[in-house]
């Protein structure tokens, strides 16, 4: 390996080093999609060991029994994003002259390596009760492997950004107000799913069984509190708070004369998913929660988070780069 100062580090545009941190990105969907399926059918300790299944990388019946499917799979898909991550943050390193975006690498590979092992937590101590809290040790590892999903997401989202052709050759000297709305929808976002994470794991996706009022009476509070009907109730709340946050970044960029017509349009498709998301939201309740819904519940969830985070990045580009140091 030859030493750091001898590296080519090139600037400027590299096509097959910016489609592979695409396809890095589009990766992690993928993960995603299997993350949901796999807890919503409850198949989360298809398997009590770690990081094996039934002490094999190929464990027998996995393809035929669909909880061993839905786990072993995502367990694939996991390792997969851990050595695209892993390729991702060498070729950075040995290609980009630009140190920032070698250490936003970093943190990637930090951050898989960090979900990995939080994942593999929730495995072994799932038996282990957290008694104060009526749940257990693996529960609280399950709620935290969740939210490293979705900030690893944003950061391989803006990886793949950064490398693209549009972002090294074209300023966007878009203005304050628009950066200020979308940090704050990045904000509210991540709340909203780490809200959404804890009352997955806490099995309140139905503590509140009408909609959109919270009782069938069309009461706007829950009749009776408990932890499963409060959590649920904050999440039907920061929806609201999520919708505002992106109706608000949208107006911002389309009053902003320096956001580019991309940006607009993805503000329109931004738009599109929370209206997407309540939806399904509303279709999780009237349908009992049917597997197929809530799992495109999460992924589209996911998807608001990056298509936030991607326009946000998009309005930082000049004080990101102006911040970067070769």
């Amino acid at each position: 390996m030859p030493s750091e100062p001898s590296l080519r580090r090139t600037a400027g545009h590299k096509p097959a080093l910016a489609a592979f941190s695409a396809a890095a990105a589009a990766w992690v969907f993928v993960l995603v999609a299997l993350g949901a399926f796999t807890t919503t059918i409850g198949a989360g300790m298809a398997f009590p060991d770690w990081p094996l299944s039934n002490g094999s990388l190929n464990p027998s019946g996995w393809l035929t029994n669909l909880a061993m499917f839905a786990e072993h799979s995502h367990r694939l898909s996991a390792m997969t994003m851990g050595l695209l991550t892993a390729a991702l943050a060498a070729w950075l390193w040995l290609a980009e002259s630009r140190a920032w975006l070698r250490r936003l690498s970093y943190y990637a590979l930090g951050l898989v390596v960090a979900q990995g092992v939080v994942g593999g937590l929730r495995v072994l101590f799932n038996r282990v009760q957290v008694e104060a809290l009526a749940t257990s040790l693996g529960r609280l590892f399950a709620m935290l492997h969740a939210c490293l999903a979705q900030a690893f997401a944003c950061v391989l989202i803006a990886i793949a950004v950064s490398c693209s052709r549009a972002w090294i050759s074209r300023p966007v000297p878009v203005g304050r107000g628009a950066q200020r709305a979308g940090t704050l929808c990045c904000a509210v976002l991540f709340v909203q799913l780490a809200v959404a994470a804890v009352m997955r794991h806490s099995f309140a996706g139905l503590a509140i069984t009408s909609f959109p009022f919270s009782t069938p009476q069309g009461g706007l509070l829950p009749a009776a509190w408990d932890f499963g009907v409060a959590i649920h109730f904050a999440h039907r709340v920061m929806a609201c708070l999520v919708a505002l946050s992106i109706l608000a970044f949208s107006v911002a960029l389309w009053r902003d004369a320096g956001a580019p017509a991309t940006m607009k349009v993805g503000s329109l498709a931004l738009v599109g998913l929370v209206t997407l998301q309540i939806t399904l939201g509303a279709a999780i309740i009237l349908t009992m929660r049917s597997v197929m819904v809530t799992t495109l519940h999460v992924l589209v969830g996911a998807l608001t988070l990056v298509t936030a985070f991607w326009l946000a990045w998009l309005a930082h580009r000049d004080q990101i780069e102006g911040r970067g140091t070769p």
